[in-house]
């Protein structure tokens, strides 16, 4: 097949492609629109050595696990579910809850996702929750440094207030992915069709590509 084959084919068989891609596109967008959101709040805690000499810096590198560990348990779930009153399991918090070590900042991040209506219940909702993790690793830390030389003492304390984003659904990128994959469909329909109709008859091109012949008259249609 030509070049020009394959335009006859796009233009009796395009509309197909472009269809499926407006309809899935649209379907897209509109299942996007009736999805509740989820919103991600993060909060951050520094890790801060009393002084500034690689031994215990690597030492406050070192315990960064350990205490990402003491947050990771159902008792510590527990405790943000009392202290904020919250309807939950501990281990449905601890489900939506991620702990993050990045030793190389001596940082340990906190991410709770949850569903919400809106961009500001979300921050109502979620922030204190993502606080009290982070409160909760602060105050033991304070009382672990109780029992150490003021000297070899890590601090900890909250980087910034708890941060809200949206992560899902992304109604621009759903919208394109079902574009395309309507697009992508619609070509497979057209493959299929003329794959079918291949050995039809439509112009004298056909017979002169189908054999060693040459058309040397057609008859019109009436």
């Amino acid at each position: 097949m030509n070049l020009v084959d394959y335009g006859y084919i796009l233009l009796r068989r395009g509309w197909i492609m472009i269809l499926l891609a407006v309809l899935a596109a649209g379907g897209a967008y509109v299942l996007s629109q009736q999805m509740i959101p989820v919103y991600r709040s993060t909060q951050v805690v520094l890790m801060i050595p009393s002084r500034s000499d690689w031994g215990l810096t690597q030492a406050a590198a070192q315990i960064l696990d350990q205490r990402a560990a003491y947050l990771q348990s159902d008792l510590r779930a527990e405790e943000v579910i009392n202290n904020l009153a919250l309807d939950m399991t501990p281990g449905a918090l601890r489900g939506a809850t991620t702990i993050t070590v990045r030793s190389q900042d001596l940082t340990i991040r906190i991410d709770v996702d949850m569903q919400a209506p809106d961009d500001q219940t979300a921050a109502q909702l979620i922030n204190p929750i993502s606080q009290e993790w982070g409160t909760l690793l602060i105050d033991w830390q304070n009382a672990l440094n109780q029992e150490a030389e003021r000297t070899d003492r890590v601090r900890a304390e909250f980087q910034d207030r708890p941060s809200i984003s949206k992560l899902r659904p992304n109604m621009m990128i759903n919208t394109a992915i079902g574009g395309i994959g309507g697009f992508l469909l619609g070509a497979v329909i057209v493959f299929v069709l003329e794959f079918l109709e291949a050995n039809m008859v439509r112009r004298a091109a056909d017979v002169e590509r189908s054999g060693d012949l040459r058309v040397l008259a057609t008859v019109p249609g009436e």
